[in-house]
């Protein structure tokens, strides 16, 4: 199974081809409600990593991932991903095993090339740097950015948040004079929504539309295909959205140069499908199959996890840039 992992339309992104991942170029900070942590009496605000360091966590990040998927065993890369990525990552790892115990047959080394890393300063734990780098998968233009994220000093470094960009698209940071990029604060006044509230907003707009999030694949065009799913003859769609911002779900952001920000953030997402009598649901994919519990006699609950990438600006509406969405459990009642 390909893990290989695009920008493309929510229906599609629910497929388990398990997400190619490289590293990111944008920058991320822990967004926390005083906007730092302060853990064993360390105020002083420094770069969150040393740029040898966040290479070697990258290379051991990478190693970890490429035996999981290699043998479909989500306990080879359990300790180098956490948060939305580990739960997208896990699905699809446990749909691989179940469907093919013997290990990935498609599998096919990842290898990053002409990484870039973009570091905070900040006070006290967690930390965080960004990362990216060209990959072997995927579009040749794009750039695979990754989260790392440590909540204290007995962690190693794991990744929490993935998206994959257009060269183009990833945004100018703002930095010091030594390079060190500024992070945003998850009540920052100064942005048009506050990163934590971002989850929250989106699930309120997925429900009820508005004006905070600009129109395209993951917001407008999202709601029309849900609304002109949600009542087929025999069949029936409810959706049920939560954020996700605790621990390592927390979102992370880093000031652009713009004056606004690059924000990562996690929602959850609940599909449920209940036919009419004498009409059956038929489960045809094969990784929904491995992920299901119980028996699908009137209805079938899909969950999934979902990442966002969006540059959230000093006015007007939130831009997506990206949404990384993974299957992560199935019911049938």
């Amino acid at each position: 199974m390909s893990r290989d992992r695009g920008d493309r339309s929510p229906r599609t992104r629910r497929s388990l081809n398990r997400i190619a991942l490289a590293t990111v170029t944008a920058a991320a900070v822990a967004v926390t409600a005083s906007g730092c942590v302060v853990v064993h009496g360390e105020r002083e605000v420094v770069p969150t990593v040393r740029r040898a360091e966040a290479a070697r966590a990258l290379g051991d990040f990478l190693t970890a991932y490429n035996k999981a998927d290699k043998a479909f065993d989500r306990t080879l890369d359990a300790d180098r991903v956490t948060g939305a990525l580990a739960d997208i990552d896990g699905g699809k790892l446990a749909a691989g095993h179940k469907n093919n115990p013997g290990g990935n047959p498609g599998h096919t080394p990842l290898k990053l090339t002409d990484a870039r890393f973009t570091i905070p300063e900040k006070a006290g734990w967690p930390r965080w740097f960004v990362a990216d780098a060209h990959a072997n998968k995927g579009s040749a233009d794009a750039r695979w950015l990754l989260v790392f994220t440590r909540s204290d000093p007995d962690k190693v470094w794991a990744v929490s948040y993935l998206t994959i960009l257009a060269a183009g698209d990833v945004p100018a940071f703002k930095k010091d004079k030594d390079g060190w990029a500024e992070p945003v604060t998850a009540g920052d006044a100064a942005l048009a929504v506050e990163p934590r509230r971002l989850g929250t907003q989106y699930a309120t707009y997925l429900k009820s539309g508005g004006n905070t999030f600009a129109p395209g694949a993951h917001t407008s065009q999202w709601r029309a295909t849900r609304l002109k799913n949600a009542s087929r003859p025999g069949l029936a769609r409810q959706y049920i959205d939560e954020p996700l911002t605790n621990g390592d779900y927390a979102p992370v952001g880093l000031r652009t140069t713009d004056g606004g920000a690059l924000v990562f953030f996690a929602t959850h997402h609940y599909e449920k499908q209940t036919a009419a009598p004498g009409v059956d649901i038929n489960v045809t994919d094969s990784n929904i199959k491995a992920l299901l519990t119980g028996e699908v006699k009137q209805s079938l609950t899909l969950e999934f996890v979902s990442n966002q990438a969006v540059l959230d600006p000093s006015k007007g509406p939130v831009k997506f840039l990206s949404r990384v969405e993974g299957l992560t459990g199935a019911k049938g009642e």
